[in-house]
């Protein structure tokens, strides 16, 4: 009971966490494995919560000195896993968005040449036409 708002804070952090996942789940269009890897992420968060001495007994298993260090060291690690993801994910979206300008630029180009040059040859025909016509008109 020593440590009931604090765990309670935590948990519905989580579970906040999970809900925010859970309600943008069609839209973010994750792959399954993070899905799953999110979910023990929440499962595993809410368990060391409420049972802090399990998670020091496995850091001495592990060889680390407090659960907390463990904990730290872990966020670390997920840190650095999250940053290369963002990074990666920025990378291949600059790729994408470079190709598509890219492609409109040429597109674009193209068709603005298509009425500059098609304009000024069918309204060069149809202007010798009408010089034609009118100079027939005053001919006659």
């Amino acid at each position: 009971m020593k440590y009931f708002w604090i765990q309670l804070l935590l948990i519905a952090g989580s579970l906040s966490m999970a809900l925010m996942f859970i309600r943008t789940w069609g839209q973010a269009k994750n792959r399954a494995w993070k899905r799953i890897a999110f979910s023990v992420f929440v499962v595993v968060n809410v368990y060391a919560v409420l049972r802090p001495g399990d998670v020091t007994w496995v850091a001495h298993a592990l060889g680390v000195g407090r659960g907390t260090d463990l904990v730290l060291y872990v966020m670390v690690l997920a840190m650095g896993f999250l940053t290369l993801n963002t990074f990666l994910r920025f990378r291949s979206l600059e790729k994408k968005i470079t190709d598509l300008a890219r492609t409109v630029a040429l597109s674009e180009g193209a068709r603005h040449n298509e009425e500059r040059l098609g304009a000024s040859t069918d309204g060069a025909d149809g202007a010798d036409a009408k010089a034609g016509a009118d100079s027939e008109t005053v001919k006659a």
